[in-house]
């Protein structure tokens, strides 16, 4: 391997370049870095030892140089990451959700990094540890727990463990009374199961060797799992498969999706072993999720334009929509995110003006009613529960300066009780902090709304340096909700604002459709906007912007350093999604053929690839000046491959004309979320923050 000093007493490595030819549509591009893209990456993803030796000792070289660099900022990290757990309570617990004679609900042990699975009596007392993620853990280099569910008789308890961060779960089952382990082992499902109402089945969804969710099959508890059965099969690459059920646990449903399309089968629960049963073909366009209501089913649709979705309703036995009648209407602006069907009332999530409420109807009157908040800027979650006949509704609430609070809401008496709220041990004043949220003007005009939070003492003249976070891909919203973890920056000066740029759905379905494919440059030129807004206006120090966005807004990282690398000090880039063309171009990757309706297909379309040619950061790396960069990977990350942002440093590394900072560190040992257990990924965030401090001069 070949180096090159990067400034004295520091050597940076260096990629070999290796001849690399890509002809598509006539165009032909050279791609030396190539060869960091291991032709073995399945069998990298359940065995990272399979790593081919030139690729590992690139990977380390920059993390050791990426170490030596920072190695001024390990005494930083270290009290980053004690403030950061200190504001964690460690013991802590979720309020137990009731499911006939149980609650059940999870929670931490003092030092722990994994939660336990548990359950007490419906009123409390006789707790018992179902599953402990602790335990599970022990000598593992990874471990992440996947989906948990008690079967409906409570007797059994499935849950999913990845032990490679290569999210291949292995299924496995626990008797609930005595906790030893059942002969039951799947491997390369998704990472949960769906019961039959009489548990004696279990539905889930296999991953393919290109770690392609495509299968659901039906395993009979207690017998081999080669027998299992196969229940739908999904033919089409660019569809992924999901296995769920109705609120109301009569039925299991089969989804079939890509970002734009659906197309749901139904089975019922008392009865596993039948067909599934299609509710609507899918037609390109057209989305729709179903819930279940005593003799009816609802959907939650975009069906006949309905960009910002509407509610409809069909008889349980009636097929296609032809027989689906209005229940919501729609009303462009107002998105309606989900809902949740009880047994007397119909709850729906819906974003307008950029502010998220609950409104609950009735269901055999129809009258509605909203929950209503105060705050300037908040970010609200349902949590359907485990039950069906229930008039308590739970959701948390919180905002930038309030701690999440959980609330159980009696939907008929139209009141709330507070159930919880997030401790912060190492203390936290809501009054210490101002939030607001403003707007700046895209280049087209367009309004983007920002949230801001920083400190009541923070001078807001031109003078302190910020972290500007952005995302814009998938509909995505970024909530404005509370973090633990940005206070360590908002409390040595920074103000944290985020961007609510296009490619979300903050201000509506079309939000987001303005922010993909052929619009995708919006989403740039909006985060670039608010950079702009933001020092123009001195809210901010103009040459102390540090921009901050993981996978599809690390995309966003990489592009806005090529567009405006002059208006960014530094760049966090968490795994990110830089080699967009190569990606696209690669039908062999897990997420490629169903990802093609929301960047384009380079391989079928000329215009889509000439589109993403015109914006993929990997391959507009020019020779110019560069921001200080800091780039995260995961080695068995099957959503963002490692290769991508190693590439992109190392083209990043050949052309750039300054001496700025530009950092690698790959987790050897992990995927797409980083470390796994709770304490673990905060050495990663104190890592993020301590650059953005050094970077920021602030010590």
């Amino acid at each position: 391997m070949n180096v090159k000093r990067s400034s004295p007493g520091t050597i940076a490595p260096v990629a070999s370049k290796r001849p690399h030819q890509i002809s598509t549509h006539g165009r032909a591009r050279s791609d030396p870095y190539a060869w960091l893209r291991a032709d073995n990456w399945q069998d990298v993803m359940r065995d990272p030892a399979a790593l081919d030796a030139d690729i590992r000792e690139y990977l380390e070289a920059e993390n050791s140089f990426t170490a030596e660099v920072l190695r001024d900022t390990e005494s930083l990290q270290a009290t980053l990451f004690d403030e950061m757990k200190g504001r964690i309570k460690e013991d802590d617990s979720s309020v137990p959700d009731p499911d006939g004679p149980h609650s059940y609900y999870f929670d931490y042990v003092t030092g722990g990094q994994h939660p336990r699975y548990c359950r007490c009596d419906r009123g409390g007392g006789n707790e018992t540890i179902l599953l402990d993620g602790d335990a599970l853990s022990k000598d593992k280099d990874y471990f992440q727990l996947g989906g948990v569910s008690h079967s409906p008789d409570h007797h059994l308890i499935a849950y999913g463990a990845d032990e490679r961060g290569s999210e291949y779960y292995d299924l496995k089952f626990l008797h609930a009374e005595t906790g030893n382990r059942c002969s039951d082992v799947i491997e390369d499902t998704g990472g949960s199961a769906v019961w039959s109402r009489d548990a004696t089945h279990v539905f889930y969804v296999r991953l393919d060797d290109n770690h392609r969710p495509s299968k659901v099959f039906r395993h009979k508890m207690g017998e081999p799992t080669q027998d299992d059965i196969l229940v739908y099969e999904e033919a089409d690459p660019g569809f992924f498969v999901s296995v769920g059920e109705t609120q109301s646990g009569d039925y299991i449903i089969i989804s079939a999706h890509d970002h734009e399309t659906s197309e749901l089968y139904l089975i019922e629960a008392r009865q596993p072993t039948t067909e599934p049963r299609l509710i609507a073909r899918r037609e390109p366009g057209h989305e729709y999720d179903v819930d279940h209501q005593g003799d009816r089913l609802i959907f939650l649709t975009n069906k006949d334009e309905a960009e910002d979705f509407k509610i409809m309703w069909a008889p349980v036995g009636s097929t296609g929509p032809a027989t689906w009648s209005e229940m919501v209407p729609h009303k462009e602006g107002r998105l309606i995110l989900s809902m949740v069907a009880y047994k007397d009332f119909l709850v729906r999530l819906e974003r307008e003006d950029g502010l998220p409420r609950i409104v609950i109807s009735q269901a055999q009157s129809g009258e509605d009613h909203t929950i209503a908040f105060d705050e300037e800027a908040y970010s609200l979650g349902l949590s359907p529960g485990l039950e069906f006949d229930t008039q308590t509704l739970r959701f948390t609430y919180s905002s930038q300066t309030t701690p999440a609070q959980v609330f159980d809401y009696h939907m008929a008496e139209r009141t709330r009780t507070l159930r919880k709220t997030q401790e912060v041990p190492s203390g936290h004043d809501p009054d210490d902090y101002v939030t607001r949220r403003i707007f700046a003007t895209a280049k087209d005009g367009e309004k983007v709304p920002l949230t801001v939070l920083h400190h009541k003492n923070t001078p807001i003249d031109g003078t302190a340096p910020c972290l500007l976070y952005g995302y814009g891909a998938y509909g995505i919203s970024i909530p404005a909700s509370f973090s633990t973890s940005c206070l360590s920056l908002v409390d040595r000066g920074f103000v944290h604002v985020i961007a609510h740029i296009r490619g979300g759905k903050d201000k509506g379905y079309r939000w987001y459709r303005l922010g993909k494919r052929e619009h995708k440059a919006n989403t740039f030129t909006d985060f670039i906007a608010a950079a702009d807004h933001l020092a123009a206006g001195k809210l901010v120090r103009p040459d102390g912007i540090i921009a901050h966005g993981g996978s599809a807004g690390g995309m966003l990282m990489g592009a806005i350093a090529n567009m405006a690398p002059e208006r960014f000090a530094g760049i966090i880039a968490e795994v990110p999604f830089v080699d967009v063309l190569n990606t696209m171009l690669d039908d062999t990757l897990p997420l490629t053929p169903p990802e093609w309706p929301e960047w384009g297909n380079p391989i079928a379309s000329a215009e889509d690839y000439n589109t993403i040619a015109a914006y993929s950061p990997y391959d507009n790396v020019a020779e110019t000046n560069y921001p200080h960069i800091l780039a995260l990977a995961g080695l068995t990350d099957p959503r963002v491959t490692y290769w991508e942002p190693a590439k992109w440093v190392a083209r990043l590394r050949e052309l750039k004309t300054n001496d700025t900072i530009l950092l690698l560190k790959t987790n050897m040992e992990a995927g797409h979320g980083g470390a796994s257990g709770r304490f673990d990924r905060l050495k990663e965030v104190a890592l993020s923050y301590s650059f953005a401090l050094k970077v920021a001069g602030i010590a």
